[in-house]
């Protein structure tokens, strides 16, 4: 290609609020092997000395029998398989989890695989031109079982506010 010639330029981004669908589900890939190492790693960097995430030994005398992965870690990693697909470079700030939970434990070795319903689209109430969306996380092993679920609530860009926001920031050239 001639240095000269004009190159179509695509960027990687979530959805702007007026792209998502209410009930649209989102199906994110690939999906993430949960190890040993991630466990150890994000639960002492965590501070969490939980020995169902450190002790194997201890962790076998207990219900079940090995260690879990960090729920913590299942839960940021489930909320950042939606990253790309939904919110990257399109949000303007998280404001809140709630109905979190881990209704079956997930260990070493199995696979992570998340999915996310569009709940709520509303525009937002104090930030005119943003909306605040409202998203389901499910996420399940690789035998289909339900292993931690979590509604997300951000704080949207639209297409037309974050070129506004962007234009005020940085000057106004062609970066959206």
């Amino acid at each position: 290609m001639a240095e000269n010639e004009d190159v179509h330029e695509v960027h990687q981004r979530g959805l702007y609020f007026d792209e998502l669908d209410a009930g649209a589900v989102y199906i994110h890939s690939p999906g993430r092997t949960m190890t040993e190492a991630d466990n150890v790693l994000f639960t002492t960097l965590s501070m969490n000395t939980q020995a169902l995430h450190l002790d194997a030994a201890f962790a076998a005398t207990q219900p079940f029998g090995r260690r879990v992965m960090n729920s913590m870690f299942t839960l940021a990693t489930m909320v950042g398989q939606s990253v790309s697909q939904l919110t990257q470079g399109t949000l303007m700030g998280q404001l809140g989890l709630t109905d979190v939970g881990f209704p079956h434990p997930l260990f070493p070795g199995d696979t992570l695989y998340t999915q996310t319903r569009i709940v709520d689209l509303r525009p937002s109430n104090s930030r005119p031109g943003l909306g605040v969306a409202t998203f389901a996380h499910v996420g399940k092993n690789q035998d289909g079982i339900t292993v931690a679920e979590a509604t997300r609530v951000c704080l949207m860009f639209t297409r037309e506010a974050h070129q506004k926001h962007h234009d005020a920031s940085y000057g106004t050239d062609d970066w959206v």
